[in-house]
């Protein structure tokens, strides 16, 4: 059922309240009441601006810039037959997103600051908001309304994954003469990496189709089952001496035009007890191109090493191809995967697995083989 005002109403307001609840519970410990009305204040004050906006000239006064490339003209049936103005905005100091729709004369027709990636910092009004990467109107639920599709880069200033950009998915609904956010669907675009771009999005809004099995099947059948294609030629068994007996099953689920690439270790009975995402942040694997399974940092375990080419979108859609080793070393109670030896070493296009092994075991201390 569509979102009315009313219950965006009460969505903001649980909303601010779990804000200032999660806040208010870290203040205790610190400066008390002090600091919570403090963000109370501030959070009200931004609110009240955003509330303020209520034409297109009063965007840049209450604290917001127009992102000139992600803004233009549209038609949306929801306004009737004349196109209207979709502007994205953002909100200078705290890096929150907002969406306005305007007639031609500049008054707001429908307005939201509700959308998932102004939420990746829980309890916080500072977002890790960069840019507004894509926009796309396409009837995902087929009920004959255009929908919008978003898609925000993110860069977080802290933390382990600090100054590495990723992005956040998100879709805004046509509905009623309103438009609603099923945050349902937006938690499963990025919760399994559905979010590479709008082809992948409107692949599963419209199409049915899901990456959710790489992270929550129980067994490989269950992979199958669901669409995983095992790269058959590096498909193979290994005696680990933490482990035991595994099958070494690397392979990729089909969405859109990616290739989302996973790696997964079975056990005799059929069932997943390690999975690997070697390619990371990138958007496609474009080409296998091997795979060891070696004691190569000198613990006397086997670990493995992957080498693959994978492809990736730049701002104005031009796609590159980087080359990338990752490597997995076994410990007493699973997997550590790599994060200093690709600090030191670029792959190139020249690199075999057999020329990476002998490198990573230098790098770890081994002996040069003569």
């Amino acid at each position: 059922m569509p979102v009315r005002k009313k219950w965006i109403s009460i969505a903001l307001t649980a909303c601010v309240c779990g804000l200032l609840s999660y806040r208010a519970q870290a203040s205790e410990e610190t400066s008390g009441n002090g600091e919570i009305e403090e963000l109370r204040e501030r959070y009200e004050a931004y609110q009240q601006s955003f509330e303020a906006i209520e034409t297109v000239e009063d965007i840049e006064k209450n604290g917001y810039e127009i992102i000139e490339d992600q803004s233009f003209s549209v038609a949306l049936e929801t306004f009737g037959e004349e196109e209207v103005f979709f502007y994205s905005i953002l909100e200078k100091e705290y890096h929150r997103l907002a969406i306005l729709i305007a007639d031609n004369e500049g008054g707001v027709l429908y307005k939201t600051n509700q959308l998932e990636t102004n939420y990746k910092h829980p309890g916080r009004l500072e977002q890790p908001v960069k840019e507004l990467a894509a926009v796309s109107f396409q009837d995902l639920d087929q009920n004959g309304l255009k929908d919008i599709i978003l898609i925000t880069s993110c860069e977080n200033a802290q933390g382990d994954y600090a100054g590495k950009p990723y992005r956040v998915g998100d879709v805004l609904f046509q509905r009623d003469g309103q438009f609603y956010r099923d945050w349902r669907i937006s938690d499963k675009i990025n919760r399994f990496s559905m979010n590479k771009s709008v082809d992948v999005i409107a692949a599963y809004v419209r199409d049915g189709s899901s990456t959710e099995a790489l992270y929550t099947a129980a067994t490989l059948q269950e992979l199958l089952d669901s669409g995983f294609q095992v790269i058959e030629e590096q498909n193979y068994s290994r005696q680990f001496e933490k482990q035991g007996y595994l099958q070494i099953v690397p392979g990729v689920m089909k969405m859109a035009e990616y290739d989302v690439f996973m790696i997964f270790l079975v056990n005799e009975e059929g069932y997943i007890v390690w999975s690997f995402q070697p390619m990371g942040d990138y958007d496609n694997l474009y080409a296998m191109r091997g795979m060891a399974c070696k004691d190569v940092d000198g613990d006397g375990m086997k670990d493995i090493v992957v080498l693959a080419k994978y492809s990736y979108a730049e701002d104005g859609g031009i796609r590159l191809i980087d080359n990338k080793c990752s490597i997995y070393y076994q410990r007493t109670d699973g997997f550590v995967e790599d994060k200093e030896f690709e600090k030191t070493y670029h792959c190139t296009e020249k690199d075999t697995v057999k020329d990476l092994v002998e490198i990573i075991r230098e790098y770890w201390g081994w002996p040069k083989e003569e």
